[in-house]
């Protein structure tokens, strides 16, 4: 994933949500139980742990029992201390009192709040990349020390690897053409950080790095689930009941973030589920923008101008563009946001064209009481035709028909926009054929268009249409555009 380019805009739920939810967390509130009930006899060790005497007592008091009791305990007592909620007085005592951080959880703003679960997050998430107990205590030698270099551990490639994963899960998340707020499955995720985009059938030893990394993801989301990231459905335990290997991914499960209808989804669910809650969405957004990362948010443009929203806007796919662009358009005059969005829509520039579609698509939300804007730029060169359409679509009397060469302008215009926008798409190839089919002499005017794409439309014409004759008036039409701007 490149830091470079953005990537898809998110929708959040408010902060006041969010922070009820980090509160609700089990990690989280846990912590906060422990951080009220320490006092004057709660001793700690040299790291800031509660000593192991005082372990089932804490375990008792967040009412926890069985044999994870005092893990769970000792957790959440580790976050309460990480995150300011208690603090060390005395280290050689070992001695603790309430830290500053524990009134806002009454009285913060929901932001405080969010940064204590950030807090939290960043520990678990250390703690998710650390082997397991079991591989702990086969590493540890005669003394109680741990040997690292027996467990073939890398610290930051354990990091990295989680990361990515997160990483992945968010995009999935994000994307229109992913499953959504829709659980994925563990298979899936994991081939996405094993498989090569570009290979055909996975291999016998992909499908075990894929099996391996499912089961270290089943051990790290079991670890992740409790501060409130993501909602997990485990690996079923029946499948490793019966061996001491690790189940292999299922063959018939697509190595991508989908499932085919023909799968059975019980079957699926077997190998483990997982999604982003909306606090693990906010979390992971959070720590990429941290890195540099551009991660848009839904409703991140309302309060800017509108050539902001629509350059912005320009790299959103459509939903989130129109989510984008209702939240903005909710907080103006329609009339007003009408004009200041022709106003933003003008220019020459490479990146105009679609600047004005994503004006046009900002103009289908608004009602007829924004016409006058649009009457004040019907003899606008750049402007006038679109006008037009808008007014007549509804219904409104008396708009003069467009000129000749304001319908070739505004056709190269649209077409270079849906071109930025989308590229070769099939929805593009269908109106390159429609027009050709409609306008016999189409190239033989359209070259004349005075309009700074026209070279590179009629290129891309002449690429997208099928008829080898057309296609050739296409690209004959295109030189003389470019030799007219003394391309």
């Amino acid at each position: 994933m490149s830091d470079s380019s953005p990537l898809p805009p998110v929708r959040l739920h408010s902060e006041a949500e969010l922070a009820r939810d980090a509160l609700a967390t089990p990690l989280l509130s846990r912590a906060v139980r422990l951080a009220r009930w320490a006092g004057p006899a709660t001793r700690v060790g040299a790291g800031g742990e509660l000593v192991e005497e005082q372990l089932a007592t804490a375990a008792a008091e967040l009412g926890l029992d069985g044999e994870d009791a005092a893990a769970y305990a000792s957790e959440a007592w580790r976050v309460a201390v990480d995150t300011g909620l208690v603090e060390v007085v005395d280290e050689e005592e070992g001695t603790v009192t309430a830290g500053a951080e524990l009134d806002l959880v009454l009285s913060g703003a929901p932001q405080d709040v969010l940064g204590l679960w950030l807090v939290a997050l960043e520990t678990v998430l250390a703690d998710a990349s650390v082997p397991d107990l079991d591989d702990l205590m086969e590493a540890m030698d005669e003394g109680g020390e741990v040997d690292f270099s027996t467990l073939d551990w890398d610290p930051e490639a354990e990091a990295e690897f989680l990361d990515g994963v997160l990483g992945n899960l968010y995009l999935l998340t994000a994307g229109e053409d992913g499953p959504g707020e829709a659980p994925v499955p563990l298979p899936a995720l994991a081939a996405s950080m094993i498989v090569p985009d570009d290979m055909g059938e996975p291999t016998n030893d992909v499908l075990e790095q894929v099996s391996d990394a499912m089961m270290r993801l089943d051990d790290q989301f079991r670890v992740l689930e409790p501060v409130g990231l993501v909602d997990f459905q485990p690996v079923d335990e029946a499948l490793m009941a019966d061996t001491d290997e690790e189940p292999a991914a299922p063959v018939d499960v697509p190595l991508d973030d989908s499932v085919d209808d023909s799968v059975d989804d019980a079957d699926v669910s077997r190998y483990g589920m997982v999604r982003l809650t909306p606090l693990g969405v906010y979390g992971i957004r959070a720590r990429l923008l941290e890195a540099g990362f551009v991660a848009p948010a839904v409703g991140d443009l309302a309060d800017k101008g509108a050539d902001v929203l629509l350059d912005g806007t320009s790299v959103f796919p459509p939903t989130s563009a129109q989510a984008e662009t209702e939240q903005w358009l909710a907080r103006r005059d329609p009339l007003d946001a009408a004009r200041e969005l022709l106003a933003a829509a003008r220019g020459s520039d490479k990146g105009a064209p679609l600047r004005r579609l994503r004006c046009q698509q900002a103009l289908s939300l608004v009602g007829t009481e924004a016409a006058p804007a649009l009457h004040e730029v019907l003899d606008d060169a750049e402007l006038g035709g679109l006008a037009r359409v808008w007014l007549a679509e509804r219904g409104v009397p008396d708009v003069p028909p467009p000129s000749e060469g304001m319908v070739f302008w505004l056709t190269v215009d649209t077409i270079a926009a849906q071109l930025a926008a989308e590229g070769n798409s099939d929805e593009l190839q269908a109106l390159v054929e429609g027009l050709a089919a409609q306008h016999g002499s189409f190239f033989a005017a359209a070259w004349r268009v005075d309009h700074p794409a026209t070279p590179d439309v009629l290129e891309a014409m002449g690429r997208l249409h099928p008829d080898k004759k057309v296609a050739k008036e296409a690209r004959k039409a295109a030189f003389k555009a470019r030799s007219q701007q003394g391309g």
